[in-house]
């Protein structure tokens, strides 16, 4: 039976989906992000169809390569995961306003 997209792991879709945007092949994505170029591949391909994990430094790693945080490909929601990508391309001080901003928010469904 073939998996659609919408029953893969979040990780598998995320990573391709990330590796598409950037325009880079798999093998291209498994060599930059230090997996042996005979294997890559093959092992991206089935890191994208949800059929194996990396280990987190290999996640950690494709993330760099792929210009992502790592959690991005983690977050269960995947409006979490656009908020993660997006504090991803921000810069220093904007991550510090929109944390601010996220605990004022909480805050004030606590009071």
């Amino acid at each position: 039976m073939v998996k659609h997209a919408k029953e893969f792991s979040p990780f598998a879709r995320r990573m391709k989906a990330a590796r598409e945007k950037l325009g880079i092949s798999q093998m291209e994505l498994g060599v930059r992000a230090g997996i042996d170029e005979f294997s890559s591949s093959a092992r991206i391909n089935q890191y994208e169809r949800g059929k194996h994990s990396p280990d987190f430094l290999t996640a950690q790693n494709m993330a760099k390569v792929l210009g992502v945080q790592t959690a991005y490909f983690y977050a269960e929601d995947d409006v979490l995961a656009e908020v993660i990508a997006a504090y991803g391309e921000m810069k220093v001080a904007d991550r510090k306003s929109l944390l601010a901003f996220v605990l004022s928010l909480k805050d004030k469904t606590h009071t």
